[in-house]
């Protein structure tokens, strides 16, 4: 269904010269009110302009091909993806909108199943979520996301992922590998993914934690399910490397969208590299009682979703999506440790920062 391409022999365009002495992040973000003036005049940020450029336009290309939509969406819901339930790995932002009260989107995965049934072959997107958590070196509170949903399983949208991302990052690095090579001092790991035909590790959740030997320092046990931490996702990366699936966790773990297998574990996955879980996968409820089950399993009221109930009541699909934070890839593609310097203008909950 779904072609793996190669990377395309593009010209590099023109964009910022840069050195690897000069090629470094200001670090301007910890002074958000004077950061745009640093801005303005630095070869970091003129060289991640040019970079998301070349990361939309690739984008497009990869969807574009395969027939998959795109689709103009607004950025309030009142149907978060990660609600105050069992699974959940954010907080909602909830804004007053003229006495309305509402959500900015953390997550389209909602409305691209809803275009899935427009669009046969699949929708995608790519635009800002929000998270109500404080920022840190891996965490922002507004990223841009890619995503995409598409018919099919698990299995298929593992695939695509892997297919994207060879895709753009064999774009990137033909168009601008000299900014590459001046923020990372190498493009050995971006060699080590274009030459690596095969597909990606892939390892269930139960035979990652055995892989840690259960270590609670990697491995969370909460009631009923357990979770990766960072320093797990860190020590899987030391022993398999770069761009390992984490698949088939406990249901508890992940939202109660995430379908199951006859075992009752969830038919997701994540994918790490550089930072560590940079995408997330997963397969949907085909049928509305499919959606009430594992509403009730996770605690999570339906209100909110009863339009996600009826809508795959009325037009049962089986599909599967998955979204990747733009900025924790270019931390990998840039060998970056601190997502703040990929935000070309910074933004904390609760402040409010100019421009």
């Amino acid at each position: 269904m779904f072609v793996k391409t190669t990377p395309s022999a593009t010209a590099p365009e023109s964009g910022p010269t840069a050195t690897p002495a000069t090629l470094t992040p200001p670090g301007s973000w910890r002074i958000p009110d004077t950061h745009y003036l640093t801005v303005m005049g630095s070869p970091w940020y003129a060289a991640l302009v040019t970079l998301q450029d070349a990361f939309t336009s690739a984008t497009v290309q990869f969807w574009t091909e395969r027939g998959i939509r795109f689709g103009h969406l607004p950025v309030t819901t009142g149907s978060v993806s990660s609600p105050m339930g069992l699974g959940s790995d954010s907080l909602p932002v909830e804004v007053d909108l003229f006495g309305a009260p509402t959500y900015l989107a953390d997550s389209m995965q909602f409305s691209l199943e809803y275009l899935c049934r427009l669009a046969d072959r699949g929708a995608y997107y790519l635009m800002p979520s929000f998270r109500g958590e404080a920022p840190d070196a891996t965490h922002l509170c507004q990223f841009f996301h890619s995503e995409a949903e598409i018919p099919g399983g698990l299995h298929d949208v593992m695939t695509v992922v892997e297919a994207y991302l060879r895709h753009v990052v064999g774009e990137l690095a033909g168009r601008h590998e000299g900014l590459i090579r001046a923020a990372a001092g190498s493009m050995d790991h971006i060699t080590a993914l274009l030459d690596g035909p095969r597909a990606f590790r892939r390892l269930t959740f139960d035979e990652a934690s055995a892989a840690l030997d259960h270590d609670p320092r990697y491995i969370d046990r909460e009631d009923g399910w357990r979770n990766l931490t960072r320093a797990g996702e860190r020590q899987l990366m030391k022993i398999y490397g770069d761009f390992l699936w984490v698949t088939h966790w406990d249901t508890l773990a992940v939202p109660f969208y995430q379908r199951q297998d006859a075992q009752g574990r969830a038919l997701n996955g994540d994918l790490l590299f550089g930072p560590g879980e940079v995408v997330g996968a997963g397969e949907r409820h085909v049928n509305g009682n499919e959606v009430l089950g594992a509403l009730r399993q996770h605690a999570v009221p339906t209100e909110g979703y009863e339009w996600y109930v009826q809508m795959k009541t009325e037009n049962p699909l089986r599909t599967a999506g998955f979204g990747m934070g733009v900025e924790r890839f270019l931390m990998w593609l840039l060998g970056q440790r601190d997502i703040r310097d990929l935000e070309l203008l910074p933004r904390v909950n609760g402040r409010t920062i100019l421009p």
